[in-house]
């Protein structure tokens, strides 16, 4: 009741045309207002405690929303493999290696070798959430109002600047056991025989940890762009509580 009362006293403190601005567009407007509060009737005021920290924090329930949202998509089976605007090719230097195993019949070690760097990257960019969810929580009114300001993607911009090396660093470690465990060290390691057997061919290495490691990382800032992209345009997208008191 008191949700929907919040609702409505938010609506008539609105401009009409509101309704027609983006999720962020309004948040925007609120936050540089400084929050609102609607008059009441009789002797007094009737607040709906609308205040910039609120406005704020409805801005981190959606980008934690949002996030959660990205790591959830790639963190399953094919979320990497099957998906070509995040799936993890082999390196350059590799992909070498798989054209000259294709004129002895054995590209498919280097095949495998790819799927198996993307079901590392699926198994461990899940475990970058806590990283994520501690950045958005640290997020001053001043952040969120360079973001409500900002570009399309000034969300994203955000959390790749401030989570960017942290994810990386400790994603890392992560990344290496995932492709132990996903076989793909062992065959990148039988790959390369294979390939030094073919005569007249010259060394091929690549650090498959790092490789995985980066572009996995594009592929999480990727979503998370999308859903910042969604947030700002969908009025579907404002699903918490919070989000529904601040943005209607």
């Amino acid at each position: 009741m008191l949700a929907r009362r919040t609702l409505v006293l938010l609506a008539s403190a609105l401009p009409v045309s509101a309704a027609a601005q983006g999720f962020l567009d309004q948040g925007r407007n609120l936050l540089n207002q400084g929050g609102i509060s609607v008059p009441g009737t009789g002797t007094g005021t009737r607040g709906t405690g609308l205040s910039a920290a609120d406005i704020a924090q409805g801005l981190k329930d959606a980008l934690a929303k949002g996030s959660q949202a990205a790591l959830a998509r790639l963190g399953r089976a094919d979320g990497f493999l099957g998906d070509q605007a995040v799936h993890i090719p082999l390196p350059d230097t590799l992909r070498q290696v798989q054209s000259a195993l294709r004129t002895v019949g054995a590209s498919g070690m280097a095949d495998d070798l790819e799927t198996r760097m993307n079901r590392a990257a699926e198994q461990a960019v899940p475990k970058a959430k806590d990283i994520f969810l501690g950045a958005i929580r640290g997020m001053t009114v001043s952040d969120a109002q360079g973001i409500l300001n900002g570009p399309a993607d000034a969300a994203t911009q955000f959390l790749r600047r401030t989570t960017g090396g942290q994810i990386g660093a400790q994603i890392r470690p992560l990344i290496e056991t995932a492709l132990q465990q996903a076989g793909a060290v062992r065959a990148y390691d039988s790959m390369l025989g294979r390939y030094a057997q073919i005569p007249g061919m010259p060394d091929a290495k690549a650090n498959i940890v790092d490789w995985t490691r980066d572009k996995g990382l594009d592929g999480i800032f990727h979503y998370v762009a999308r859903e910042e992209a969604d947030i700002r345009a969908n009025p579907a997208a404002r699903t918490t509580e919070l989000l529904k008191k601040v943005f209607g």
